[in-house]
């Protein structure tokens, strides 16, 4: 019997099935031993050596695997293709006691094919990628250990840090603090309405060629005096065929935040449900089956044989003119590994609507997100008629330039592979862009009216989760496989926290941030960490780890003694309430404390007065009628509560509906999009439009 090892039990089936009798194939349930949770387990005596703990609850899946072994003529490692894997075959082989033979076998996607093929180039287990993933452990176990005590005396007890979910912290707290300083400027905005057959607007736009903001209401009436009365006239008109080529297949970092914003789902709920597409999910009648190539990886690069798997599957379903001349390329980043292909479906035979029925809803929704990206990849380039006018009000002095330009499809190509293209590319043109009516240089356009009006700078957008996982991937912050985690890890520790979409930093949030920079600059540095990132990647190609480790630590331990030295606190600026303290008249602020916020008295210590503090009111409780109250479990995450608990123990994750379901007496929740509040049961999906 041969014994192939593998790390989920899903995994172990979906493989299980292809290979039939003559095989066994076993989970290890991810890592069997890591560095011990309780202490540091890094010798900085003696070249960093790490010391390896096998968890209690690994024992009883170890001894089975060593009574497999036994029994087998040939084990075979078959963990994830990418340095954790690595890491994981490296224990297995030690814990194991396997011999240093060709007995680790790696696929990019778990099909029989690529599964038999690698079951026939076995190798060794490769040092440098183990060295890869120690190094990075190692290193954040480091600063983790080091770092958080400094936190706890500072600031409070409990507190932790790591290397790269401190750098991610500092940006959302950044862009947190540049919203609040931001300062909106005034500007004004002037359309032109033109009369024609069909009738359009035009935006003011230069002064004699120059272009030109409005600042204020003075500048817009001197504006208005001079062109008042004056003739319009078409003095540029461009017409052109643009061309507009499609995204390349989904990298992990794409793919996070595609669905983000298409699904509302969380970054760490998006890999879950990509890594049972990949490990395989139960389909009626097949049983487990794989859909998707490997989920963690940074290359835009597919496969030779998939090239011409799409280019086929093109030329059947849309015909020959929607494939490219010659096959799309797609550029790899500079700091991409490139290790593993771009995210693409393993068979497109199996299309998305084909699986509808047997798949999750969320399962089905990010397969078909997969699917249509990769499909469109390959596609030819989709092609726009556009015009571009320009258009002179003729005053005295100078001349007034408006412009206007649109576009209309000629051609679909690549956006015939998304089920809803045409109603996406209409409500993308809108009615502005839609082309103009025959317009030549030298016409004399009547005018309709002049609209104008006032406007405001506005503030960047906080991140929302797609657009830190894409802000962190462009500054070199973490790896594909870590973005999710980062993520969770910060709203778990309440260092961030959800507002609609967006992040926000949370006050415990930015006093942290603020510790680590005034006693560890480096690692909040996003270039310092961008450039260990790269060392990181250099253990692969060979640097010794321990040389990496080597330099950084003396300076880093150095700031961890100067920190305990310095009896200073970080100073936490705390949010005013409009409460007035009723010992001593103070406005009161905001706290953090072990079961949530609460209002403190700012003279503290002179004045002790502490009050407890409704969480804010969101909407009324069907059950009773009283108060909603927006809450936070102890695991971080938001939901909505009636302000008589325990009384009433009305409780959901969605904001509740006045009411409950009039048809099955179940809770409605508040469903909104696009300007549109809708009521849907929770029970019987029964729906109504407020």
């Amino acid at each position: 019997m041969k014994l192939v090892i593998v790390e989920s039990p899903h995994k172990a089936k979906t493989i299980g099935k292809y290979l039939g009798q003559g095989y066994k194939v076993l989970a290890s349930g991810g890592h069997i031993s890591d560095l011990p949770e309780k202490r540091l387990g890094v010798d900085v005596e003696h070249s960093f050596e790490p010391e390896y703990v096998i968890s209690p609850d690994k024992e009883r899946t170890i001894a089975s695997l060593k009574a497999a072994v036994k029994q087998s003529d040939q084990v075979y490692l078959a963990t994830d293709p990418d340095r954790e894997g690595e890491a994981i075959s490296w224990h297995l082989q030690t814990v194991l006691g396997l011999p240093d033979d060709d007995i680790r076998i790696e696929f990019n996607e778990i099909s029989k094919k690529a599964v038999l093929k690698a079951l026939d180039s076995p190798r060794k287990i490769n040092k440098s990628l183990v060295d890869a993933q120690q190094a990075r452990r190692v290193l954040d176990r480091i600063v983790g250990y080091k770092i958080s005590p400094v936190l706890s005396r500072k600031i409070k007890n409990g507190l932790s840090a790591g290397r790269v979910q401190s750098a991610a912290l500092r940006m959302v707290v950044d862009r947190e603090r540049e919203i609040r300083d931001f300062k909106p400027e005034e500007y004004w905005t002037l359309h032109a309405f033109f009369k024609a057959k069909k009738p359009f607007k035009a935006i003011f736009f230069d002064v004699d060629g120059k272009k030109f903001k409005i600042p204020n209401k003075e500048v817009l009436d001197k504006l208005l005096s001079k062109i008042e009365g004056k003739p319009y006239i078409v003095d540029e008109v461009k017409k052109s065929v643009q061309k507009v080529s499609p995204m390349p297949p989904f990298t992990t970092s794409t793919l996070q935040q595609d669905a983000t914003t298409k699904f509302s789902m969380s970054a760490p709920q998006v890999m879950q449900i990509a890594q049972q597409l990949y490990e395989g999910c139960e389909i009626e009648g097949e049983g487990h089956v794989a859909l998707v190539t490997y989920i963690r990886t940074d290359s835009v690069r597919v496969a030779d044989d998939a090239v011409f798997a799409a280019k086929k599957h093109i030329i059947d379903t849309y015909g020959a003119e929607f494939y490219p001349k010659f096959p799309n390329k797609f550029a790899v980043k500079q700091q991409a590994q490139d290790a593993h292909e771009a995210i693409r479906p393993i068979s497109l035979d199996r299309t998305p609507e084909s699986l509808k029925t047997k798949l999750q809803r969320n399962q089905y929704n990010v397969y078909k997100l997969i699917y249509d990206r990769f499909v469109a990849s390959q596609m030819a380039a989709a092609q726009y008629d556009t015009l571009k006018v320009h258009i002179n009000a003729e005053g005295d002095e100078h001349k007034f330039g408006f412009k206007v330009q649109g576009r209309t499809m000629k051609f679909p190509g690549f956006t015939a592979a998304y089920a809803d293209f045409r109603s996406h590319v209409n409500e993308e043109e809108g009615e502005e862009n839609a082309l103009l009516p025959a317009i030549e240089e030298g016409d004399t356009l009547d005018l309709s009216e002049l609209k104008y009006e006032q406007k405001f700078t506005k503030p960047p957008q906080r991140y929302t989760e797609s657009s830190l996982i894409k802000a962190m991937e462009e500054n070199g912050i973490g790896r594909p496989s870590t973005y999710a985690s980062i993520l969770s890890v910060l709203a778990k520790r309440t260092y961030t926290e959800k507002e609609g979409k967006s992040l926000k930093s949370t006050a415990l949030g930015e006093t942290v941030c603020d510790s680590i920079v005034k006693f560890f600059p480096d690692i909040m540095d996003l270039k310092f960490t961008a450039k260990m990132e790269k060392e990181l990647d250099e253990v692969e190609e060979g640097r010794k780890w321990q040389d990496l480790i080597g330099a950084f630590y003396p300076g880093f331990i150095l700031e961890v003694k100067k920190a305990f030295k310095d009896g200073s606190a970080v100073k936490k600026e705390y949010e005013v309430s409009d409460v007035k303290c009723d010992k001593c008249g103070a406005m009161m602020v905001i706290k953090d404390g072990k079961f949530g916020k609460f209002l403190a008295c700012p003279n503290f210590p002179n004045c002790r007065n502490i009050l407890s503090m409704e969480s804010e009111k969101v909407a009324t409780c069907p059950l009773c009628g009283k108060d909603v109250l927006k809450k936070r479990s102890k695991a971080g995450k938001t939901f909505y509560g009636c302000s008589d608990y325990p009384t009433c123990k009305f409780a959901s994750w969605d904001i509740p509906a006045p009411y409950l379901c009039p048809e099955c007496k179940s809770t409605m929740i508040v469903k909104r999009s696009k300007g549109v509040t809708k009521y849907v049961c929770t029970n019987c999906k029964h729906t109504e439009e407020k």
